[in-house]
């Protein structure tokens, strides 16, 4: 049985397709931001995409890294897989408090405006050599909120590139609305179950290079993805999710909510609780 922790990776498309919602870019309207600057405000704005933003320091890195390595450990104890790690932030203090980082809140701040709500988190680890990839995808078409202002901020707990699977985008494609997507099955390599073709159509490529105790931001519309780690090196990073306040959530996912700036309405969303501190 799940206990409320437990949310799936891969959410049932069926009851997703149940939920109206308004799928729309929003553009950021910030002529005064904090952390973020005018130009990187415009870039968003036309992009969908920022990064590399520069967070934790070399120590603080290693020692996320480290606490990963043991975290990752107990999971395979657990017959689990590398990316199994999700809603992270409600089973594990430490992932809480990155979801609740000043810096990484402030970027996100000069985004989505005052109040926000971290929602999500989830290690995306690829194990040197492991085959999988992530097909070209929208992450709005897996979550049930509305409208569509979420982001995803990817923090790098190792170094990513091209060689061991690092993130590639479409800039643009976050203002096409919902894009059509196929569907693929459990045996595809696909560690997510939908694939956007010729994704070229809707925006420019780019490769996203960014070192460990970076991150990098974008729309929850920007069409992305990545290869399969062809390395000897591990390819890791935290994905943390945020949403502006006035959003509203569907199918229990309020619940994973954490009001990280400014306030909300709890019948929107009601606020998680920090969970005890891990005990290694």
């Amino acid at each position: 049985m799940k206990d409320d922790t437990d949310f799936a990776i891969i959410p049932d498309r069926k009851s997703i397709a149940t939920v109206q919602r308004d799928i729309r870019f929003s553009p950021t309207e910030n002529d005064s931001p904090s952390a973020l600057t005018r130009s990187q405000i415009e870039d968003w704005n036309r992009d969908g995409y920022l990064g590399p933003l520069d967070v934790l320091t070399h120590s603080e890195t290693e020692s996320l890294r480290e606490y990963f390595d043991e975290l990752l450990r107990q999971t395979f104890a657990e017959g689990k897989d590398s990316y199994s790690i999700s809603s992270a932030h409600l089973k594990h203090a430490r992932v809480w408090d990155l979801l609740a980082n000043p810096t990484i809140v402030a970027y996100v701040k000069d985004l989505l405006g005052e109040n926000v709500i971290g929602w999500g988190s989830h290690f995306f680890c690829k194990m040197p050599g492991d085959g999988k990839r992530v097909d070209w995808h929208q992450d709005c078409s897996y979550w049930p909120l509305t409208p569509t202002k979420a982001v995803t901020v990817w923090l790098a707990i190792d170094d990513a590139d091209l060689e061991n699977g690092g993130m590639e985008v479409y800039t643009g494609s976050h203002r096409h609305g919902l894009i059509d997507f196929d569907t693929t099955d459990a045996d595809s390599g696909n560690v997510l179950d939908q694939v956007v073709s010729e994704p070229q159509q809707y925006g420019e490529y780019r490769f996203t290079p960014i070192q460990a105790g970076q991150i990098s931001i974008h729309s929850d519309l920007l069409v992305h993805g990545s290869a399969p780690n062809a390395s000897d090196r591990r390819r890791c990073g935290l994905t943390l999710r945020y949403c502006p306040a006035d959003v509203t959530a569907y199918l229990n996912w309020e619940r994973k909510g954490v009001v990280v700036a400014g306030t909300a309405k709890p019948e929107r969303w009601p606020g998680a609780v920090r969970p005890m501190p891990d005990v290694h």
